[in-house]
């Protein structure tokens, strides 16, 4: 029987549950979205077993559909939205507060208090990351000080404490494994680098006990079997698991990428991330009801030839890479009488292209190296409007993918090497086919003219914060 590698792709907004072949085709999947839960201006959290309920949700549809048989699968893979943090108690397994989630900016004054303390130089060194809201530790701290009750359990040793990807692991393996990979763990600002293990310091600057925290292990290996679950069997491997994903002077990340296999070396990344990007559909969809569904965006834009002179910053959680200003707060403007829900969803697309522009190009020039084009993955990249503006405002050549859903595809190719089904990367690379390329259609002056209006929006959205 045709082995196959079971995704979960645990994101913001939902989980989507994927089956990719031993050829790695992905045969299917599933999404199912949950609610996002908005206490406060500014505060966001997800209710943890509305996302336990969407994966055992997306495990019963992919089974139901045929896409595979519970004996045929060789491995699961579990991909997440990073940062996030929640607290359970380690008896029940029932979760103590909700999640608060990586957009949330309620540890705000926490984070500026460390700051003016003089600490954020020790922590970048020790972690590549800001001292910001963004990380987890914060997180941490806020829930240890404010979920009833708490207290005693954490004296008795009974509170477990992770991201996402390691809730999972604990309620897979029915309550058996208490791990994170190394990735996730290089999110939470209580990591160091060096030696990808969590540091004392950092866990006594943040208030954070290390007998709460997971063990860290690869993001390539089997860290557990399923046990108890309605609708697989006992025993499945988890066997991959990694965040949905130098050192930099100039408002870029250095972070962990992944570790294949237990003594296998570390593979380190330079990253730069913007808060709100796809999320920015959504929110036209869901806040301003300007579109019904997101893929309806593409079609609307498309109707002008322009934003008309719009801009929308979507600072909408404050702004990340290159200013991380948690202050910023989103703003449309340049709005005439001739405005319309077109030009909006014109800017929406423009400042998605736009906010990875101003990340690349401040990448090259850290690597001091040009890049000769832009392999792109992700939902959005399945816009074709989106890619050509990319490659338009970039000045770059852009190539998508036939599998858009790359953290679903890494998911795979992590649990699928942590099982042997495949035994290199250099055999994943032969799986992994072009789509279609957007070449630039756009002139320097006019990409310049654009990115010129666009910084000026960048200025202006900081001086509301």
């Amino acid at each position: 029987m045709t082995e196959v590698i079971l995704a979960v792709d645990q994101g913001t907004t939902g989980t989507t549950v994927a089956v990719m072949s031993a050829d790695g085709r992905l045969l299917g999947s599933v999404n199912h979205e949950f609610p996002q839960i908005y206490a406060k201006p500014g505060w966001v959290e997800h209710e943890p077993e509305a996302i336990w309920s969407s994966v055992l949700k997306g495990v019963r549809a992919v089974l139901r559909k045929g896409l595979a048989k519970p004996t045929q699968i060789a491995g699961i893979g579990i991909t997440n939205q990073r940062e996030t943090a929640l607290v359970w108690d380690r008896d029940t397994g029932n979760p103590l507060n909700n999640a608060i989630v990586w957009q949330c900016r309620r540890t705000t004054a926490f984070c500026e208090n460390l700051k003016k303390r003089g600490h954020e130089a020790a922590v970048r060194g020790k972690t590549g990351l800001v001292l910001d809201p963004y990380f987890s530790a914060s997180k941490f701290r806020w829930l240890l000080d404010n979920t009833p009750g708490i207290g005693r359990r954490l004296n008795q040793g009974k509170v477990a404490a992770g991201t996402i990807d390691s809730f999972l692991l604990w309620r897979l393996t029915g309550g058996a494994i208490h791990a994170t990979d190394v990735s996730n763990a290089s999110r939470t600002s209580l990591l160091n680098l060096e030696t990808q293990a969590w540091d004392d310091d950092l866990l006594k600057l943040f208030g954070v006990p290390r007998h709460m925290l997971p063990e860290v292990a690869p993001s390539s290996a089997i860290l557990g079997h399923t046990k108890g679950l309605r609708d697989l069997p006992d025993g499945i491997p988890i066997a991959g698991m990694g965040g949905d994903r130098l050192k930099s002077e100039a408002g870029l990340l250095t972070t962990i990428g992944w570790q294949l296999g237990r003594d296998g070396p570390v593979t380190y990344a330079l990253e730069g991330g913007a808060f709100i990007c796809g999320a920015a559909v959504q929110w036209l969809r869901d806040e301003l009801g300007i579109i019904k569904s997101a893929p309806e965006i593409e079609a609307l834009a498309k109707t002008v030839d322009s934003s008309g002179g719009v801009e929308f910053v979507p600072a909408l959680a404050g702004l990340g890479a290159p200013h991380w200003d948690p202050e910023a707060r989103g703003m449309i403007s340049g709005l005439t009488r001739g405005s319309g829900r077109a030009h909006i969803a014109r800017a929406t697309l423009d400042a998605m292209a736009l906010q990875n522009v101003d990340i690349l190009n401040l990448m090259e020039s850290e690597l001091g190296s040009k890049m000769k084009s832009l392999r792109v993955d992700g939902g959005a990249a399945a816009n074709n409007l989106l890619m050509q503006l990319q490659a338009d405002y970039l000045g770059k050549k852009i190539t998508r993918p036939e599998v858009v859903e790359t953290t679903v595809a890494g998911a795979c190719f992590l649990a699928g090497l942590g099982v042997g089904l495949w035994q290199s990367t250099a055999e994943i690379a032969k799986v992994w086919r072009v789509d279609r390329e957007f070449k630039v259609a756009l002139s320097a002056k006019r990409r310049a003219a654009r990115w010129e209006s666009w910084q000026g929006a960048i200025a202006r959205t900081r001086q509301l914060g």
